[in-house]
């Protein structure tokens, strides 16, 4: 694994743009599948209520940073911190007990239960925040309201809903944790353009209620909808980290490492 050269930093990290205090810290991330490194010293931070893009063409890391985070692959870190405690050592379950969320891209409903089955599963107690202040709390009802579609598809196996409508239960039933950050990997990826607008009005009501969203995604015209700051990947290397607006106007940041 190698690092960035200067040359390939030419829109380096922004130490203007990043945010303080921290919800999740990462610092020094490296990821292996077997004995093949395929994260490089990968750092990034998320706040409190902030909207994060993690961008990069396909096989770039984005994915495996989103599975290392969550301990769902081999990981070291020099500093991997969430809500001020360092959790490099926990467990995907004890990850999902402390607030944080996962929404895989390839969604893993329960299909054989029906979509109201699939919410009650992910259902956990109420949280609040390490000052005291209640978190976001989320009913089947809100959910519903959230993603209308489900909502007469309440007692139909989930198996037999259409792509767009297995990515919205798929997010739903994570809520239903009540999580503080919520990993998104590629949530518009494979479905239609009217799902990708409720996905930008789901996000925008989850920054409302406070809760902090980590996305992984190629599509940047979705991503410039929603997110405050975005990291670039190449080759399990962060090679940009700044403002989601700075990205979205930098045609040789863009050309270099977002298109085909």
């Amino acid at each position: 694994m190698t690092t960035p050269s200067r040359y390939e930093l030419s829109c380096p990290v922004s130490t203007a743009m990043q945010p303080a205090p921290s919800l999740l810290e990462v610092k020094g991330l490296d990821a292996w599948y077997g004995a093949a490194q395929v994260l490089g010293s990968v750092d990034l931070q998320v706040a409190r209520g902030e909207v994060v893009a993690l961008m990069g063409r396909n096989g770039a890391g984005k994915s495996t940073t989103m599975k290392a985070i969550m301990g769902m692959v081999k990981r070291k870190a020099d500093v991997l911190n969430f809500l001020g405690v360092a959790v490099e050592g926990m467990r995907p379950y004890e990850m999902a007990r402390r607030g944080m969320g996962y929404v895989p891209e390839d969604r893993r409903i329960f299909t054989d239960l029906t979509v109201d089955e699939n919410l009650s599963l992910g259902r956990l107690p109420p949280r609040r925040w390490p000052d005291g202040s209640e978190a976001a709390n989320w009913s089947k009802d809100e959910l519903y309201a959230l993603f209308h579609p489900l909502m007469s598809l309440r007692t139909r196996q989930a198996g037999t809903l259409s792509g767009g409508e297995q990515q919205m239960l798929t997010i739903a039933r994570t809520l239903m944790g009540n999580p503080f950050l919520l990993l998104l990997d590629e949530p518009s990826e494979g479905v239609a353009p009217v799902v990708v607008e409720q996905m930008v009005g789901m996000i925008h009501t989850l920054k409302e209620k406070g809760t902090s969203i980590l996305l992984s995604e190629q599509n940047l015209p979705f991503a410039r909808q929603v997110a405050d700051r975005a990291y670039v990947l190449e080759k399990g290397v962060i090679r940009y980290g700044g403002s989601m607006e700075s990205l979205y106007t930098d045609d040789a940041l863009k050309r270099r490492y977002l298109t085909l």
